[in-house]
């Protein structure tokens, strides 16, 4: 064998394991393209406790109860999910009053009284009539569009409850002494509202984490909702109602 055919007869004996080396550091450069990425460390979140109050005519008023509280992050909120939420028709009242959900969620109406009712509602975005049903019946309707919606039955006047519909996730309800907490909350600048029936809505600039509890105070200027026309448009009392009251 001449010089020539040494020469290249080496080469071949060097240039697989060359090959195979070149081989394993690309499938290893592709192996580190394709694991997945690491989980992203969440922010840390916060909580905010606070109370709401009312005043009436500068003096402290009682019923904060059923103030409805979110919080709108500057940089934006997740939407929240949709969910599941009831609200009863028993003794001809609505319980709970006020709920708060998400949209696309879908409330039921559950009938629990011995006589007939018709839940409905004429708020613009979130109009529903469930129409005419008897004990032990459920209804439904999906809510939509976020804003407040009036509940009211066809049958009795005196019934209403609030539905308000809140994008924001860090929503909740204060309970009977105005007491109120929210969970989960990113830090940095926001918004914090509060509605109540008898105050409207109030927006707060805020910061989380605050350095104290929020307490609010809303002047209860508008009346209650004791008087509204029913799903016609025409005052209760009208020809056709009182067979099923």
């Amino acid at each position: 064998m001449g010089e020539r055919g040494i020469r290249d007869s080496a080469l071949r004996r060097i240039r697989p394991p060359l090959h195979r080396a070149a081989v394993r550091a690309a499938l290893a450069a592709v192996g580190l393209l394709l694991l997945p990425a690491p989980p992203l460390v969440p922010a840390d979140t916060q909580s905010l406790d606070g109370v709401v109050e009312l005043a009436e005519q500068g003096a402290p008023a009682t019923g904060a109860g059923g103030a409805v509280v979110w919080f709108e992050p500057d940089g934006g909120a997740p939407h929240a999910a949709p969910r599941v939420a009831a609200i009863d028709t028993r003794e001809k009242r609505f319980l709970p009053r006020v709920t708060v959900v998400s949209p696309r969620s879908t409330v039921a109406f559950p009938n629990r009284d011995p006589i007939f009712h018709n839940v409905f509602s004429v708020s613009a975005g979130n109009r529903f009539d469930l129409g005419r049903y008897r004990e032990g019946e459920t209804r439904s309707t999906r809510f939509d569009k976020p804003g407040l919606v009036r509940v009211y039955c066809n049958v009795h006047e005196q019934m209403i409850a609030y539905v308000m519909v809140v994008e924001s996730p860090y929503h909740t309800v204060a309970d009977e002494q105005g007491r109120f907490r929210l969970e989960g909350l990113p830090p940095g600048r926001g918004t914090l509202v509060v509605w109540h029936e008898r105050a409207g809505s109030r927006r707060i600039p805020i910061t989380i984490p605050a350095a104290e509890s929020a307490r609010i105070r809303l002047d209860a200027t508008l009346p209650l909702d004791l008087h509204h026309l029913d799903k016609f448009g025409r005052p209760y009392g009208a020809e056709g109602q009182d067979g099923y009251r």
